[in-house]
Order: C-alpha cells, then sequence, then structure tokens
C-alpha cells in the first residue's frame, strides 16, 4: 500500500506540472486556435530565468519564481505581437511554422548564452517528510500544493473577474465579443501572457528536482499536446484532468512495469483514447466543461 501511495505522489507531481503547462498551451488555442508549439521554449525559458535569478543575481527562489513568470509572459506577449499578429491572416500552417521557428530560435539562444550543459536549480527547503511511512520530498509537495493552487487560481479567474469572463467570451464567440465593446487583441496578448506565466511557474517548480538544459521543453511541450488532445483541445478541465490522466499513468507505469518505457505511456493513452473518444474526453471550445 506504501508503494502504491509512494506513485501516487509522483503522478500527482508530474501531473501538476504537466497540467499547468497543457493549460497555458489550450488557453491560447481557445482564443487563437494556434497550437504555439513555442510554448516548451517559454517554459525553458522560465527555467533559465529562474535559474539566473536565484544562482547569479542573489534573488531567493519565490522572488526568482515571480519575476520569471513576469519575464516570460512579457516574451509571450512579444512574440504574440511579432510572431502571430502578423499572421493572423495567413493559410493556418503559417503560424504553426512560425511557431516551431520561435521554438527553435529560442532553444539555440539559450544553447549560444549556457551551453549544452545541464544546470541544478536549488529549491527552498530540501527537507523530506515520512508521511505513514510514504516519502515525501517538501519540494514536491510544493509542486503539487503550488500547481493545482494555480489551476484552482485560474478557474476562480476565468469566471469571477471581468478580464476572465472577456477571454472565455472571445473564445466562444470572436465576433459577438467584438460587437460587445471587447477588444480581441487585447484578451489575445492577456492570453499570451497567462499561458507564458504559467509555463514559467511551472518551470521553476519543477526544477529543483529536475535539471535545466535548453532542451528540456521538447518533451514537455509533446506531452502537452498529448493531454489537451486527449482533454479536448480548447476545455480547461480536460486540460486538468488529462493531466493527472499522463501523470499517473507515468508514475505507474515507470514503477510497474519498467522506467525504459515511462515517456511512450503518454503516446500510448493518446492512441488508445481517440480510437474509443476522437473528440477528446471533454468539449473542444474554452470552457471548466
Amino acid at each position: 500500500m506504501e508503494l502504491f501511495l509512494q506513485q501516487v505522489l509522483n503522478g500527482l507531481t508530474l501531473g501538476g506540472i504537466y497540467g499547468l503547462i497543457a493549460l497555458g498551451l489550450t488557453l491560447v488555442y481557445g482564443i487563437m486556435s494556434v497550437p504555439n508549439f513555442a510554448h516548451g521554449a517559454f517554459y525553458m525559458v522560465g527555467a533559465f530565468a529562474a535559474f539566473l535569478l536565484t544562482t547569479r543575481l542573489g534573488f531567493g527562489y519565490w522572488s526568482a519564481m515571480v519575476v520569471a513568470a513576469l519575464c516570460t509572459a512579457l516574451l509571450a506577449v512579444l512574440s504574440e505581437r511579432l510572431v502571430f499578429y502578423p499572421l493572423r491572416n495567413a493559410p493556418e500552417l503559417s503560424p504553426m511554422i512560425a511557431a516551431i521557428g520561435l521554438m527553435l530560435f529560442l532553444e539555440a539562444g539559450a544553447q549560444a548564452i549556457w551551453g549544452a550543459d545541464f544546470h541544478h536549480m536549488s529549491g527552498p527547503w530540501s527537507g523530506v517528510l515520512n508521511i505513514g511511512g510514504i516519502v515525501a520530498p517538501i519540494q514536491r509537495l510544493l509542486i503539487i500544493g503550488g500547481a493545482f493552487g494555480l489551476m484552482l487560481a485560474l478557474e476562480l479567474f476565468l469566471h469571477h473577474t471581468a478580464p476572465g469572463s472577456t477571454i472565455l467570451a472571445v473564445a466562444q464567440n470572436r465576433e459577438g465579443a467584438a460587437l460587445m465593446g471587447i477588444d480581441p487583441h487585447r484578451v489575445e496578448m492577456l492570453t499570451y501572457a497567462i499561458s507564458g506565466a504559467l509555463a514559467a511557474v511551472a518551470a521553476a517548480l519543477y526544477a529543483p528536482i529536475n535539471l535545466v538544459y535548453p532542451a528540456m521543453g521538447q518533451l514537455v511541450i509533446l506531452k502537452a499536446f498529448v493531454i489537451i488532445i486527449l482533454g479536448g483541445m480548447g476545455s480547461v478541465r480536460g486540460a486538468i484532468i488529462g493531466g493527472l490522466i499522463i501523470g499517473l499513468a507515468e508514475s505507474f507505469g515507470a514503477f510497474y512495469v519498467s522506467s525504459d518505457y515511462e515517456d511512450l505511456i503518454a503516446f500510448a493513452l493518446l492512441i488508445v483514447i481517440l480510437s474509443l473518444r476522437p473528440q477528446g474526453l471533454f468539449a473542444t471550445k474554452l470552457r471548466t466543461s
């Protein structure tokens, strides 16, 4: 039983990180219908920003996380204005190619500055708790609490604030929202900012138990796409539950089958679920259900 609960803890850790990244991705898709392949690079930039702030500039962990989120949000907004906005009337394939180009550009830039080496970032606490025989590193508990707390905050933001309501309105009916006086372009900028900030927070939370390197976003973004396809493209609740499904599946699969197949589990689940439910688990419009 203890081993089972240990894998649940590990799965919740992975699921929280995957869910945060997939949420940012699904927000952008819900507003612009653009599969932003550069989102994994935003995750990488957030990790390097937090690493730089803590190791070179003397910031504390929490302040570094906040500043990294703000910097990555700004980068995401700039990418929307300079890369995606000019392509708003271009063929659908153009934004996808531009997103891949932006991802490669950011990864090459990080490698030019930091090299291809792996870097370690220290967390605020390094202790371990023993809860009923379950070994629970404090950083993993922090990831679970922080990730799911942010998911709840995003849910409240979307449904109980005016800016959040404008995001839902534009996602449901862009032309109708514009007729009601909502500026879709400002909503797009806000959505990209939230997306970038979520990616940076996920990276800063996960970095102390992982490594920071230029290509760290590649596999993560592929899994995030698996999650939003499983959950339904544009579904907030689908992104959260999809992240949990993938995180728990990887944790149990690595333990009970083999860690060699851990990264294949997400894609195997994608094939199985889409063969049974091609539209994904939930609705395809940006909503919580």
